[in-house]
Order: structure tokens, then C-alpha cells, then sequence
């Protein structure tokens, strides 16, 4: 494994129109770990994801993403991070399994058939591989978005709140190919609300918070969910 950090954020300073979402953010994140961002909704976890994947440009502080300043224009930033937010970022016209094959195919990733064959089942999709994604329920699609960033070659996946629509066994699913990840090698930056996922996947935990943005084991970042108001 390279000893340069993923991902380095010192004092991170990220907001819009000049106004700061959250306090300065800062973290390290290695390969073969997984860190997880929590803090009640509206504290600014996703606007660290957007910035660490070069969506929105830091007011302050330094980020380094792959040993280098984020440019997410670059070839190479994109051909080594995956990524899923909250978005119903597919292709309308494409079939379940057109989709996961023209990702797998698009990135020259070996043996698409085979990984497509395993996203789908892994994902409760095989039934539904010849459907548009349009007549897919809400937690259908969801699991359709996850499969995709699992379709793909990756240094990094950033996930966004990934065990949202999803069943309790559908997020034991995912925990083992999040945990499958790291054991080869990879980096996860997640954001979640989910203690039992959490506790499962991730090596590392940040707070993210108005007042102050800290580190936390992730049994205490776990707790803090837990003392979360009831969404």
C-alpha cells in the first residue's frame, strides 16, 4: 500500500456564499480503511463529500485527494473514485443490467459479465435486470446506484448516507462488501446515520458539527448517533 494518505483534509473550510456549513473538518484516511462522518442532518457531511469529490471548492484549509489538489476534470481522479450521493444519477433508457454493464464495460473493468452477474444478485436485482429503471420502487433504485459504484475499478468510494431505502438485510449485504473493500485494499469515505453500519464498516470516525468538527472512536461515534433526535 502507497504511504501517502488518500485523502488528506487539514482545517477544511467548506460553506456557500461565503457562509461556513460546519466547523473546520479535519481527517487522514489510508487505504485499507474506512472512516465515517456523522452528525445530525444539515451539519455539513455531504458537503465534505462534494468537496472531497470536487464538487464544490473549499473556502479554506488544504484537501488532497490521491496525493494531489482534486480536480474532478482529470481522467485519472475519475477513473479511481467511485461514488454514490443522494441522487437518481442512472441512465432512464437503459435496462438494471444495461446500466451496470455499460459502467463495468466503461471502465474496462475484467470479466463485466461476471461482476454484473454477482452486483445483481448481491443486490436483490436479478428479477429486475431487464426493467427501466423509472418502474423500480424508490429502495429498488437505490440498490441499482450502489451496485454501480461497486461496477467500476476504485482507489476511493465516497458514499453518501448509502444504507438510506435499504432493508436490515440489504444493509448486511452491504456492510460485507463495504468490509470486502477495505480487506483488498480500498478506501470508503462514508457519511451515515446508521450506528449498527457504522460499527460494522468503518476504522475511523469524524464528527461533524457547527461549533467544532472532531475525531471519535467509532464506538463513541456509534453513540452519538444513537442520542440523534428520531428521524
Amino acid at each position: 500500500m502507497s504511504a501517502t494518505p488518500v485523502i488528506r483534509a487539514a482545517d477544511l473550510v467548506l460553506g456557500y456564499g461565503g457562509e461556513p456549513v460546519c466547523a473546520p473538518v479535519s481527517f487522514t484516511l489510508r487505504a485499507g480503511r474506512a472512516l465515517g462522518l456523522v452528525g445530525p442532518n444539515g451539519s455539513g457531511k455531504s458537503t465534505v463529500l462534494r468537496a472531497v469529490l470536487g464538487l464544490i471548492e473549499p473556502a479554506g484549509g488544504s484537501l488532497r485527494v490521491l496525493g494531489r489538489e482534486v480536480d474532478e476534470r482529470e481522467q485519472s481522479f475519475r477513473a479511481q473514485v467511485s461514488s454514490v450521493l443522494d441522487d437518481d444519477a442512472y441512465f432512464p433508457a437503459l435496462t438494471v443490467a444495461e446500466h451496470l454493464m455499460l459502467t463495468a464495460r466503461g471502465h474496462g473493468l475484467t470479466h463485466p459479465d461476471d461482476v454484473v452477474a454477482g452486483l445483481l444478485e448481491d443486490f436483490g436485482l436479478t428479477d429486475h435486470a431487464s426493467v427501466l429503471p423509472v418502474a423500480l420502487s424508490s429502495g429498488q433504485r437505490r440498490r441499482l446506484l450502489l451496485a454501480a459504484g461497486f461496477a467500476r475499478p476504485r482507489v476511493l468510494l465516497v458514499l453518501d448516507e448509502p444504507e438510506q431505502r435499504l432493508d436490515q438485510g440489504m444493509r448486511a449485504v452491504l456492510a460485507d462488501r463495504l468490509r470486502a473493500e477495505t480487506a483488498a485494499g480500498g478506501a470508503i469515505l462514508l457519511a451515515t446515520h446508521d450506528p449498527e453500519l457504522l460499527e460494522a464498516v468503518a476504522t475511523d470516525a469524524v464528527l461533524v458539527g457547527d461549533d467544532k468538527s472532531v475525531r471519535l472512536r467509532v464506538a463513541d461515534a456509534a453513540r452519538a448517533i444513537r442520542a440523534e433526535p428520531a428521524r
